[in-house]
C-alpha cells in the first residue's frame, strides 16, 4: 500500500522549522553541539507490534548523485536519528568501483533531504581500504554518537566503531570483535548449506541504555543474531574464552543464537535493522532483516523486514519475548530487497528508512500509537 502525499501536508516546511539563521559548518551542514536535543518534545514510546507502515508513493527519496564520485553508483541502507528537530540520515554510498563511504543528509519533514557533497566517513585504515565503510547504525548516549559500520578489506567484513559529538567529525576505534567468526547460507545447498566465515563480523545494533546488570548490549551477525556487551560502549566482548563459531547454532558461550530462525522468510539470513527502541513497558522493539530461501511463497534471496520484542533487562542473551510470523515490510513487485536500518519518530509519525535493491533509499511511514 502506498502512502498518500496528503499525509505529509501537515508537516512543516524546511524554512518554517530551520529558519534563516541556522549555524552551519564550512560544508553547509547544520551544526550539532553538546546542547543539541534528541528526539522531539512530544515523543511517545511504541508498544509491540509497531504496525501500519505504508511506503511513500514517491520512493525512492535518495538516489545516486553522479556529480559526486563517491556516491555516483548507489546510495542505500541508511541509519536515522533525530537531533535538533531534524531527521539525519547516515547512508552507505558507493563509487563506480563499488567502494563504500558513509554520507550524511538532513531533513525537516523526514521525506525531502539535503545532503553533504562530501562523505563523513571513508576508507582510511588497512581494515577497510579495499571495500570501504558500509552499513552504518548510529545511537547517541550522553551527547556522544556511537556509529557501528562494516569495514571491508579483501572480501573480509569486520564490525567497526566510530564516535563523534557532531555527526561530522569521527574518531575510528577499529574492529571491535576481531576474532569472531560467523557462517553464511549457501543457496546452492538448500536446507543444510552453511559455510564458515572466519574472522567475519558485521551489523552491530546497540541498545542505547545501560541495562540492570550495568552493561550495554549489542546485537550483531549476518546469518544469525548474536549478543555482545560493553561497559563503556567502546570495548565489546562476548562471554567466552574462544571467540569462534562452535557449530551452526552456537557462538561464544551462548547456548544458541539470540534469535533462531523460526519463520520461512528468514531462513537464509538474519541481520539487525535499526538500533532497538525502548517500548512503553520497558522492553525493547527490535526491527531486523531476513532473507528467504525460495519456500513458502517467498522468492529465493528476497530481503524482508521483520520485528520482535526483546527483554534485555531480564534476558540479555534472549530469547525474544515475541516476534511477528510475517514480514512487516516486503519488496515491491520486480524488486528483491528492502533492507531497513533507520527508524525514528518525527512529527507524530514513525519513519522507517530502508535500502531498495542496494541502489537507493526509500521510506515507509506509520502513525504513532495512541
Amino acid at each position: 500500500m502506498k502512502l498518500s502525499l496528503l499525509l505529509l501536508l501537515a508537516l512543516a516546511s524546511p524554512s518554517s522549522i530551520l529558519g534563516a539563521s541556522v549555524p552551519r559548518d564550512s560544508n553547509g551542514i547544520p551544526v550539532i553541539t553538546p546542547q543539541s536535543t534528541d528526539n522531539e518534545a512530544n515523543y511517545s514510546a511504541p508498544y509491540f507490534p509497531l504496525l501500519g507502515f505504508e511506503k511513500y508513493a514517491a520512493n525512492p527519496i535518495l538516489t545516486a548523485d553522479t556529480s559526486h564520485a563517491w556516491e555516483s553508483r548507489a546510495v542505500f541502507n541508511p541509519s536515522a536519528i533525530v537531533v535538533d528537530n531534524r531527521v539525519w540520515l547516515l547512508y552507505r554510498a558507493q563509487d563506480i568501483t563499488g567502494r563504500s563511504s558513509i554520507g550524511i543528509a538532513w531533513s525537516s519533514d523526514g521525506i525531502h533531504f539535503t545532503r553533504s557533497a562530501t562523505p563523513i566517513l571513508e576508507a582510511t585504515e588497512s581494515y577497510e581500504t579495499s571495500g570501504g565503510c558500509e552499513d552504518p547504525r548510529v545511537v547517541r548516549v550522553n551527547g556522544t554518537f556511537y556509529l557501528t559500520y562494516t569495514g571491508v578489506e579483501n572480501s573480509l567484513a569486520r564490525l567497526c566503531l566510530a564516535t563523534s559529538t557532531n555527526l561530522v567529525d569521527w574518531k575510528k576505534h577499529g574492529p571491535i570483535l576481531p576474532d569472531i567468526s560467523d557462517v553464511v547460507y549457501d543457496f546452492l545447498r538448500p536446507f543444510n548449506g552453511y559455510l564458515s566465515r572466519h574472522g567475519w563480523s558485521k551489523s552491530g545494533a546497540i541498545l542505547n541504555e545501560r541495562q540492570l546488570d550495568g552493561r550495554y548490549y549489542m546485537h550483531f551477525g549476518e546469518s544469525y543474531l548474536y549478543t555482545a556487551y560493553s561497559t563503556d560502549l567502546i570495548h565489546w566482548h562476548v562471554s567466552t574464552s574462544d571467540d569462534t563459531l562452535a557449530g551452526l547454532l552456537r557462538i561464544a558461550d551462548q547456548p544458541a543464537p539470540y534469535a533462531p530462525k523460526l519463520n520461512i522468510w528468514e531462513q537464509g539470513l538474519m541481520e539487525s535493522g535499526p538500533p532497538p527502541i525502548k517500548t512503553r513497558d520497558g522492553r525493547w522493539l527490535k526491527v531486523y532483516n531476513g532473507v528467504s530461501t525460495g519456500v513458502g511463497g517467498f522468492a529465493s534471496m528476497q530481503y524482508n523486514t521483520g520485528q520482535m520484542l526483546i527483554d534485555p533487562g531480564n534476558f540479555p542473551l534472549g530469547p525474544p519475548i515475541a516476534r511477528l510470523e510475517l514480514p512487516m515490510l516486503e519488496p515491491e513487485t520486480g524488486h528483491r530487497v528492502v533492507f531497513s536500518e533507520g527508524l525514528v519518530q518525527f512529527h507524530g509519525q514513525w519513519f522507517l528508512y530502508f535500502g531498495i535493491d542496494d541502489s537507493s533509499v526509500g521510506v515507509a511511514v506509520a502513525p504513532v500509537q495512541p
